[in-house]
């Protein structure tokens, strides 16, 4: 599965982004997606993920309320929608894929397949 993440950008304080992902390789409704994110100096941490049929979310509570994941398994891409955007959201996000299509793990050595990070800055 080849994962292609994309949206990041320069933003102020309470801005909005949309990330993209786009899947490739596999069924898409057949993988659990996540999206995690690294600050410099800080490591990985997870920020949403949603299970192949979109009935499982988990948001990590920091961004409970701001941001929204979602996934059009007809285009094969997961979508993370990030409001009211704070200094402390800046690092690079990157999604993932999980095999097991019914998972929804805040672990990221559940995921078989990485993308490529997209920076998401923020600035006050």
């Amino acid at each position: 599965v080849q994962l292609q993440a994309c949206g990041g950008g320069l933003v102020q304080t309470g801005g909005s982004l949309r990330l993209s992902c786009a899947a490739a390789g596999r069924t898409f409704s057949s993988l659990s997606m996540g999206w995690f994110r690294q600050a410099r100096g800080k490591e990985r941490e997870f920020v949403s993920a949603l299970s192949g049929s979109g009935n499982s979310i988990y948001y990590t509570n920091s961004v409970k309320g701001r941001f929204t994941i979602s996934r059009d398994n007809a285009k094969n891409t997961v979508y993370l929608q990030m409001r009211s955007l704070k200094s402390e959201d800046t690092a690079v996000y990157s999604c993932a894929a999980e095999r097991r299509g019914y998972g929804c793990s805040v672990y990221g050595s559940s995921y078989d397949y990485w993308g490529q990070g997209t920076q998401v800055t923020v600035s006050s």
